[in-house]
């Protein structure tokens, strides 16, 4: 009596499940607005973009440990500040960001005639994304931050330079505050 039972539930989900199927248009199960269905391509494509991290990306953690063992402390992926800078140093009030060349268009316009696949897509997204960081910076600068940018090369080939222009920043940040807003550049 009860692997009947069992038996005659699992048939009910089973014809549900079937009758959904059957009903949804192909939109909702993964196919495009055309009625297409998602094909291995578009799977593959899917997975390899969710692996693509916004946050704890290698250069990021390369430049994160330099700048500790230098003893600079800081908060990482500060969501409290427009743009989420990747590093904050909210002590001298300094804003770090680690951008990939092709995700925020390094050397864009030589870059962009170079793409052949779905060209269109990719130059809004990524010239979106260029004004995006424009505006970022312009609301960090409007707030009294200072907005130091790198490039995922520069950290992964030039780690101690860009440790330096950090270093920089911050005492450019400390003779500004010491001196009331006055730099004085020093001669070597």
């Amino acid at each position: 009596m009860r692997n009947a039972e069992l038996r005659r539930k699992r048939l009910l989900i089973l014809n549900y499940q079937l009758l959904i199927l059957i009903c949804a248009p192909q939109s909702a199960l993964g196919g495009d607005s055309m009625g297409k269905a998602p094909t291995t391509d578009d799977a593959k494509r899917s997975y390899t973009m969710s692996r693509i991290r916004s946050k704890d990306t290698s250069i990021e953690v390369k430049l994160r440990k330099a700048l500790w063992a230098s003893g600079i402390r800081y908060r990482k992926n500060y969501t409290a500040l427009p743009g989420t800078p990747d590093i904050a140093i909210t002590k001298h009030r300094i804003a770090i960001f680690c951008d990939g060349e092709f995700w925020h268009g390094k050397n864009w316009e030589s870059v962009r005639h170079r793409l052949q696949s779905n060209r269109e897509y990719w130059i809004n997204k990524i010239e979106r994304n260029i004004v995006r960081d424009h505006e970022s910076d312009r609301a960090l600068l409007g707030m009294g931050w200072t907005v130091v940018r790198f490039w995922g090369k520069d950290i992964e080939k030039r780690l101690d330079e860009c440790v330096e222009d950090v270093k920089d920043a911050i005492l450019e940040r400390v003779l500004e505050k010491y001196t009331d807003g006055y730099v004085y550049e020093f001669e070597e």
